[in-house]
């Protein structure tokens, strides 16, 4: 008899955005990309037209929250996702710059992940309402590993001014 090993599959937010080039495209481009190399996307956000955070004088963003499910470990899943961006013409200057695509691990699984090249939850999840809004749409109830609040409870407790438009 084969047996037949089963892949542990494990739950991610993402968030994808960019501000360079023909955002909707972008967006399609890396959300096929992600189903193609890093798993399947349950769920999707809308998308939203986001004010520039950090450095403000560049164009608005696009952004959306994916849900994925995925048999990459925490590290392959960033190393796939630098990747995409990568081929999708990202080209890393300083930081908060204009890009093509940006692709963020918000969560992973319930996971508390803190390494040279990887924080899991992100960590600037709570002070940012360009992240929240979106993920709030498909993950109100998520409980943040760290602080124990849910999405919800972040994104009513931001500070953040910055605008964030539902397209």
């Amino acid at each position: 008899m084969i047996r037949v090993k089963k892949s542990i599959m494990n739950k991610a937010y993402l968030l994808i955005g960019g501000n360079e080039g023909d955002r909707f495209l972008h967006m399609q481009q890396a959300r096929a990309n992600i189903e193609h190399i890093c798993g399947v996307i349950e769920q999707v956000s809308s998308v939203y037209l986001t004010a520039p955070w950090g450095k403000t004088d560049q164009a608005d963003f696009l952004n959306q929250a994916l849900l994925i499910s995925t048999s990459l470990g925490p590290e392959d899943l960033l190393l796939a996702n630098l990747s995409i961006e990568k081929k999708m013409g990202r080209i890393r200057t300083v930081k908060n710059a204009p890009r093509t695509m940006d692709i963020d691990i918000l969560f992973y699984n319930r996971e508390i992940i803190s390494t040279a090249d990887l924080i899991i939850p992100h960590p600037r999840i709570p002070e940012r309402r360009f992240v929240l809004e979106p993920l709030n749409e498909i993950a109100a109830g998520f409980i943040h590993p760290v602080s124990g609040k849910t999405v919800q409870e972040l994104l009513r407790e931001c500070t953040d001014p910055l605008p964030v438009k539902k397209i």
